[in-house]
């Protein structure tokens, strides 16, 4: 299963669910890789030093003679790899404009290694531009993380439509696997109202787990640990095992 996490709308938990979603299939005993595709490169520095990277998805998706070997990294996790990202990532676009096969060079490169593992999970960067794209194609499942808040639903429209024009013409194959409500707090009036209208646009397909506003799951990455190793007994690790189980069960 590759399940690309995407919206184009910032501060939704992106990345957040992208660093512990995979954390919690590797720590199942799944074999997981996490492909970071965001400039920002939040995940790649939320398991390992930029000093230590070689290459990053940027050469690999350019440069033909960059290898996967090379570019995967391993993780502290045992069951986890790591794609990483770079702030060059940020000069794909223009790379790929033009290109006849922009839209697919990541289903393309990843089309000789993806089945050595259980689940891969794709973080995408804030927009719908080509980088986000070539994650769609690439993908089995699209996960859409959408903050409990007034604006919410912002945006949402625009990417129900890219969704629906990439399964029409470009991967037939993806499916939304689900909506995850995130930063929630079931203490305040406006995020139950969010939930409401998330749930009337949704319907059946918002995950019945939401994931709390949690200080230790904006604490874990600066100490390079997922929420299972960093605080294990919190409430962010057990909403994110509970996602991981809802998703193996809805598989």
């Amino acid at each position: 299963m590759i399940i690309t996490i995407a919206n184009q709308k910032g501060g939704v938990g992106k990345t957040t669910t992208s660093i512990n979603l995979s954390a919690a299939f590797s720590l199942m005993g799944y074999r997981t890789l996490l492909i970071d595709m965001d400039p920002q490169a939040n995940s790649t520095v939320s398991f390992i030093e930029h000093s230590d990277v070689r290459y990053s998805m940027f050469d690999f998706l350019e440069n033909p003679e960059v290898s996967f070997e090379e570019t995967v990294m391993k993780t502290k996790l045992e069951n986890m790899y790591l794609l990483p990202a770079s702030i060059s990532l940020a000069k794909l676009e223009s790379k790929l404009i033009g290109e006849i096969d922009s839209h697919f060079r990541l289903k393309d490169k990843l089309e000789n290694f993806k089945h050595h593992f259980d689940f891969i999970v794709i973080d995408t960067p804030p927009t719908l531009g080509l980088i986000t794209l070539n994650s769609f194609v690439a993908a089995t499942h699209l996960l859409v993380p959408i903050q409990s808040s007034y604006f919410a639903l912002e945006g949402a429209a625009d990417l129900l439509e890219t969704f629906e024009k990439i399964k029409l013409r470009s991967n037939p194959e993806l499916d939304i696997i689900g909506v995850l409500i995130t930063l929630y707090d079931k203490r305040t009036v406006i995020s139950k109202d969010s939930v409401s209208h998330i749930e009337n646009l949704f319907g059946k397909r918002v995950f019945d787990t939401k994931i709390s506003r949690n200080v230790r799951l904006e604490e874990s990455p600066a100490y390079k640990e997922s929420i299972f190793t960093f605080a294990p007994s919190s409430k962010g690790a057990e909403e994110y095992k509970a996602l991981a189980e809802e998703i193996l069960k809805n598989a």
